[in-house]
């Protein structure tokens, strides 16, 4: 396409956007509308477009959705200001961004509006810069892995320039280039000049990018202390050299989290504007506002000492310093992995450093747009509830061959063997070909990247760099080879591969076809123009997106922890990942595949084994639990302080976070308190089977004992299916006459009768959970017909798990819970109520087709929510042995029905007094402290 015809459809898409609704979603009439004017408004100019490319454009944008954002708060001190402010201050900044977003990133029109809404949403929590008096508010933002997080970021750095902060600190991770991609970004979005050439927007330099480049736009006046140059983090020299009036205009320092530079800051700023407190003798400043962005939150600031109170680690105690030498104050830690942020101990203060950084304001999720390729869609989500799981993409090939190339447990000085495993070099070749198949879509002028993330250690990744350096230039050589078969042997094999992987996923994908013969013209261009980098701290490469954006850099980086933590990898498209850990948040942060991939998400492919596979879609369901747990929260109006986030623990080994940042209080609090648990792991050895099956027989004898008894317990049989239901039964019959004879599988640590039933026996100490519903499910007449304890039921059938392949002697299923009977035994005020919090929690949420959610049952954890705290449930489940049979193919027959249970937990009023305290044991290993710190 010529630039003439470039820059027309250019004008048309941005013409065409602005004839779209800007208050609701786009139709498709909408859609047509804002084309046929489009193409009618510039005909009459003398300019000729295509109708079905500015269509074609325009559907790419408006056709993605973003749910709402939702949040636990505490408004406690806090006066609401925005809405007033919105009409009596100029929102400069923030409007000029916003065009950006939509005409220079091109955002869709949904995303754009998702984000004015949830920086408002933000900032309104924040305090208003301008109320007097001292006040400090302390908040957590959660995306997810590559999701627009800094994008998010800047827009709320640029709405609080304009509501009059004037000193914004972003702290940006632990290393030098992540600090100097994160500053470029502020250049661009905020500031709108090039830091590397001048501090203030005045300066005579008139280096304007991004923002600042935008033709009719006014210039605004903004400085930095910092600058986008990898050595160009704050020091007091150039900041007093500068000459730069913090006050006057914003001012924005994108700062590492380093003691020393973050001290230095403080003194700084101290000496300019400090004056004595005349209450505690301190210098404190009075007059400036603070607004401080932590991105990576969990990361290096949070306190990991033995000694948190009186001793906390370093970098922890520099940001409680700088920010409690300010009278006012505002912080947002923004992550993805929040583990470590919510065993902050809410508690912590400070004569000096002040609380801790616990989000004591408010806790907020981000959810991601439609078109974001994250973890749900990569790896699939199968939930624990009746919500709709979501099967993953195509796009994983699993490793196999390289236990002699690369062990898991090798030393900083293992020597790599000379050979590339034959899987490295198939995703150099897929890369080879994404890069080729993107240039025939016409994305030429763009950044194409692979990630190599096999080792910590920095001399194995310097071997492994020219280990794949020499296959690329043997591979180029042999494109060239015109005379030898070299040439047409690695074209064939391209073909193939093309063919074999390529084609067949993106049919399913994309529904269409990129044939090899549009393919094939571009392979040698594409070949020709990637580099090898090793990205790592002792590596002098360097990640050179900017300066190449516009010829596009191709680049195949291998690295370790400098790839890890917030680092882009632009237009990365293939993956080869064999970096094990023991913790969810490292896990996940190194997930660098996650993000954007418009136009060739069908192009993209993670190399990796099945083990990290399965651990990652374990992480997708914990971390998904905890978003959802928040927007669920939020509806019942709780504070973060209120509500103890507790997070769903691994079944495959893993730990939740270093045990380093878990050591407030020491231990790890986990609470029975308004959960649901439930088995979905059997054990099939016939002692097994057969000892929980006379367990059942004699707790069901036991149930009707009890009934003749003791006038307090009822009894209600179901004549229709033929359950049975047991009121009023006391706790020790639970705890004695069930869980503590109940044998779960090994595997099923997530469901423990010990640790259950010493929760139960903890909160009847306290006056709760001691008056037990019981009822035994049964399935008549279409269920397989048995007699438990006298009693003519029928077996429920629960297949098994689709996402799991078969273990011989295992029988894993999604869940055994049927979610209307944990309504069995509550009131129809009960369930009324259960049912407008539930509508209220899925305001503005939008299922996977983009349809608004519209539940006709209430929700789990809020209908948990109206339990009272003496009214538990207790859930039998008879298994159908004949389908468990079937359903995994197992050879042996099944010995008798599994026993199967899930219980209804209320929420417990005397939470702190009632916690089931755990740590190593329920872990089952200890978590070691993250080694990142001698990596590189």
């Amino acid at each position: 396409m010529s630039s003439t015809l470039r820059d027309n459809l250019e004008k048309a898409e941005q013409t065409a956007v602005l004839l779209l609704p800007s208050d609701r979603q786009a139709t498709p009439s909408d859609v047509d509308f804002a084309v046929t004017t489009t193409v009618g408004i510039l005909a009459a100019q003398g300019i000729s477009v295509e109708q079905e490319q500015v269509r074609k454009a325009l559907e790419s944008r408006a056709s993605v959705f973003q749910a709402n954002s939702s949040a636990l708060t505490n408004d406690e001190g806090h006066v609401p200001w925005l809405s007033d402010a919105k009409g009596d201050r100029e929102w400069h900044f923030w409007d000029r961004y916003r065009r950006f977003l939509l005409n220079q990133s091109k955002l869709p029109l949904q995303v754009v509006r998702r984000l004015d809404q949830s920086t408002d949403d933000v900032l309104g929590g924040l305090e208003d810069p301008r109320r007097q008096g001292s006040w400090r508010r302390t908040g957590l933002v959660i995306g997810q892995v590559q999701s627009g997080k800094t994008g998010q970021f800047i827009g709320l750095a640029a709405k609080a320039a304009d509501a009059g902060y004037r000193l914004i600190v972003v702290f940006a991770g632990i290393h030098n280039d992540l600090r100097s991609q994160t500053q470029l970004r502020i250049d661009e979005g905020f500031l709108g000049f090039d830091t590397q050439f001048q501090f203030r927007s005045d300066d005579a330099a008139h280096r304007h990018i991004g923002v600042g480049a935008m033709s009719h736009d006014k210039r605004l006046k903004a400085a930095s202390l910092t600058t986008s140059h990898e050595q160009g983090d704050f020091s007091r020299k150039t900041a007093v050299s500068a000459n730069v009036p913090v006050g006057s205009v914003p001012v924005v320092l994108v700062v590492k989290k380093n003691r020393r530079i973050i001290d230095n800051l403080r003194t700084w700023v101290i000496d300019n504007h400090g004056v004595e407190d005349p209450d505690s003798g301190r210098m404190v400043v009075s007059d400036l506002p603070l607004f401080v962005i932590d991105d990576e939150a969990d990361n290096a600031g949070v306190n990991t000492s033995k000694d948190p109170d009186t001793n906390p680690s370093a970098i922890n105690k520099s940001i409680r310093q700088l920010i409690n030498s300010f009278t006012k104050a505002s912080y947002v830690g923004y992550t993805a992995t929040p583990f470590a942020n919510i065993y902050i101990n809410p508690e912590t203060d400070h004569d000096e450093l002040g609380p801790d950084l616990f989000p004591e304001s408010f806790i907020r999720t981000l959810r991601a747009p439609s078109n974001y390729l994250g973890p749900e869609r990569l790896f699939g989500l199968h939930t624990d509830d009746d919500e709709e799981d979501i099967e993953p993409l195509p796009l994983i090939r699993h490793v196999r061959d390289t236990d002699l190339w690369m062990p898991d447990r090798h030393k900083a000085h293992h020597r790599v063997p000379d050979f590339l495993p034959t899987s490295l070099k198939r995703a150099v070749q897929s890369f080879i070909l994404s890069c080729a198949g993107r240039r025939a879509r016409g994305q030429v002028v763009v950044h194409n990247s692979m990630l190599v993330h096999v080792t910590r250690f920095t001399a194995v990744q310097q071997q492994v760099r020219e280990q794949i350096d020499t296959y690329i230039r043997l591979l180029f050589d042999s494109y060239q080879d015109r005379y030898g078969t070299a040439r047409e042997e690695l074209r064939e094999e391209l073909r193939s591969l093309w063919e074999e992987d390529f084609v067949p996923c993106t049919e399913r994908m994309a529904g269409g076809e990129l044939p090899w013969d549009d393919v094939e013209p571009h392979v040698h261009a594409a070949l020709a123009k990637i580099n090898v980098m090793a990205v790592n701290g002792a590596a002098k490469d360097a990640l050179q997106y900017h300066e190449n954006r516009k010829a596009g850099l191709s680049v195949i980086a291998v690295g370790g922890e400098k790839l890890s933590r917030g680092l882009t990898l632009e237009g990365l498209s293939i993956s080869y990942y064999l970096r094990a850990s023991k913790t969810y948040d490292t896990l996940l942060q190194m997930g660098r595949w996650f993000g954007y991939r418009p136009g060739y998400e069908d192009l993209c492919r993670l190399y990796t084994t099945r083990t990290l596979q399965r651990q990652y879609a374990e992480i997708t369901s914990a971390t998904d639990e905890l978003r959802r747990d928040v927007e669920e929260m939020s509806a019942l109006g709780l504070t973060p302080r209120e509500y103890g986030l507790k997070i769903r623990t691994s079944s495959l080994g893993l730990g939740i976070t270093s045990s380093n940042k878990m050591r407030q209080g020491t231990r790890v609090r986990l609470s029975y308190s308004g959960a649901i648990t439930e088995t979905t792991i059997f054990d099939l050895s016939e002692k097994t089977v057969l000892r929980n099956h006379e367990l059942l027989e004699s707790f069901v004898t036991r149930l009707d004992k009890l009934h003749s008894d003791e006038a307090t317990v009822g009894k209600d049989p179901n004549e229709e299916n033929g359950s049975i239901t047991w009121s009023g039964v006391p706790s020790s019959e639970i705890t004695e006459g069930f869980l503590d004879n109940y044998i779960t599988d090994r595997q099923a640590r997530r469901v423990r009768p010990a640790f259950i039933a010493e929760y139960i026996r903890q909160c009847s100490r306290q006056g709760e959970l001691g008056n037990w519903t019981v009822r035994l499910a049964s399935r008549l007449p279409e269920g397989r017909a048995t007699t438990i304890s006298g009693y003519h039921v029928g077996l429920i059938t629960r297949r098994h798990s689709k996402s799991l392949s078969a273990t011989p002697g295992r029988y894993t299923i999604k869940r055994v819970l049927s979610p209307a009977d944990e309504q069995c035994d509550m009131t129809p005020e009960q369930v009324r109520n259960a049912k407008k919090a539930t509508e209220k929690a899925v305001e503005g949420k939008l299922n996977s087709k983009g349809e608004p959610l519209a539940p006709e049952t209430p929700r789990g954890t809020l209908l948990r929510h109206q339990r009272r705290a003496d009214q538990p449930l207790l859930l039998l489940y008879p298994l159908d042995p004949i389908e468990v049979r079937e359903s995994s193919g197992q050879s042996e027959p099944v010995a008798a029905p599994l026993v199967g249970f899930a219980i209804s937990f209320p929420f417990s009023r005397q939470q702190l007094k009632t916690e089931y305290v755990v740590n190593d044991i329920w872990f089952n290993e200890d978590i070691e402290p993250d080694d990142f710190e001698d990596e590189e």
